[in-house]
C-alpha cells in the first residue's frame, strides 16, 4: 500500500520561500511498484475553499503542469531514487496560504499528468501560512 507524507510547511513572510517534500513509502521490491510509475500532484485547500490543483509531474519524461496562479513561482521536481517529490515555492503571497497535499496516481510510462483531483492516494497535508 503506497503511503505519502508531506513535510516542509510552516510560517513564512510574503516574498519568502518554502520547499515542500512528499515522501512515498510502502514499496516493496517484490511488488515491482516504484515511484517512477506514478504521476504526482500537489494540491492545496484554503479555509472555505475547494481543493485545487497546484502542480503535477508525469511518471515518464518529467512533464510538468502548473496552475496559472503559481506559474513562474513554484517548481515541481522528483527524485525517484529517494522516492520523493518536491515543490519549491518562491515569492510566496498571502493567497498561497493553505494546507498542501500531495497525491499519487498509478500511471506507468505516461507523459502526462492532471491538476484535476483524479488521484488514488493522498497524503495528510502540511500547513503553509504566508503572513507578515
Amino acid at each position: 500500500q503506497l503511503q505519502l507524507g508531506e513535510s516542509g510547511g510552516g510560517l513564512v513572510q510574503p516574498g519568502g520561500s518554502l520547499r515542500l517534500s512528499c515522501e512515498a513509502s510502502g514499496f516493496t521490491l517484490a511488488s515491482g511498484f516504484t515511484l517512477d510509475n506514478y504521476a504526482i500532484g500537489w494540491f492545496r485547500q484554503a479555509p472555505g475553499k475547494e481543493r485545487e490543483g497546484v502542480s503535477c509531474i508525469s511518471s515518464y519524461g518529467g512533464r510538468t503542469n502548473y496552475a496559472d496562479s503559481v506559474k513562474g513561482r513554484f517548481t515541481i521536481s522528483r527524485d525517484n531514487a529517494k522516492n520523493t517529490v518536491y515543490l519549491q515555492m518562491n515569492s510566496l503571497k498571502p493567497d498561497d496560504t493553505a494546507v498542501y497535499y500531495c497525491a499519487a496516481d498509478w500511471k506507468p510510462y505516461s507523459p502526462v499528468c492532471t491538476l484535476r483531483r483524479l488521484y488514488d492516494q493522498w497524503g495528510q497535508g502540511t500547513q503553509v501560512t504566508v503572513s507578515s
